[in-house]
């Protein structure tokens, strides 16, 4: 099963919808959706290695736009729905606290979950509750995005066939290592 999911995956990696589409879903998770774009990232510029820094480009640039649509979620959604609840029970203060902190720190926190396999939406939504400085926001964001999808990209087309091979031998591993790094990311969610 997983052999054709790959075989499927790699066939659409190579259309010509992939670009609009890998768009898309970098522009969701990072305001939304639960899944990363490394997804399609990876098998597009497996499939397509003269891509790669096109592709890194698209991801960074739609991840970004996408994080400025959940920091839009965090600054309006929160004041509508949020901010009364935690009013209700009387964590206001609470929060209060929790934002000096977060806007202390938040430029470095954008940046480094940006970098790694946290849902980095959480980080998004979080940035515009707390109105931590927009242009700090988007500076951290460009940064840590661009850093990673352009160093995944960099990694498959330097050693892309290797990596090819590696991949294609190993589909199980990869795909398990996969879904740890996935669940990882939600259990530091809930701990954080």
């Amino acid at each position: 099963m997983l052999r054709r999911l790959y075989d499927w995956t790699m066939s659409l990696a190579s259309g010509p919808r992939a670009p609009a589409a890998l768009g898309t879903v970098s522009f969701a998770e990072s305001s939304f959706f639960p899944i990363p774009p490394d997804i399609l990232l990876i098998p597009m510029v497996i499939a397509r290695r003269e891509r790669a820094f096109a592709y890194a480009t698209i991801c960074t640039v739609t991840s970004v736009v996408g994080g400025m649509f959940g920091y839009l979620i965090g600054a309006f959604l929160f004041i509508q729905l949020a901010q009364p609840i935690l009013e209700f029970y009387g964590y206001l203060d609470k929060f209060e606290h929790f934002r000096e902190d977060f806007n202390a720190y938040g430029s470095w926190i954008v940046f480094i979950a940006g970098l790694t396999p946290f849902p980095y939406k959480v980080i998004t939504i979080a940035s515009g509750a707390t109105a931590l400085n927009l242009p700090v926001f988007i500076v951290a964001s460009i940064l840590s995005r661009g850093i990673r999808f352009f160093a995944v990209s960099g990694l498959l087309y330097l050693f892309g066939p290797p990596i090819r091979d590696f991949i294609e031998k190993r589909l199980a591993l990869v795909f398990t290592l996969f879904v740890i790094a996935l669940v990882g990311g939600f259990v530091a969610i809930k701990y954080l």
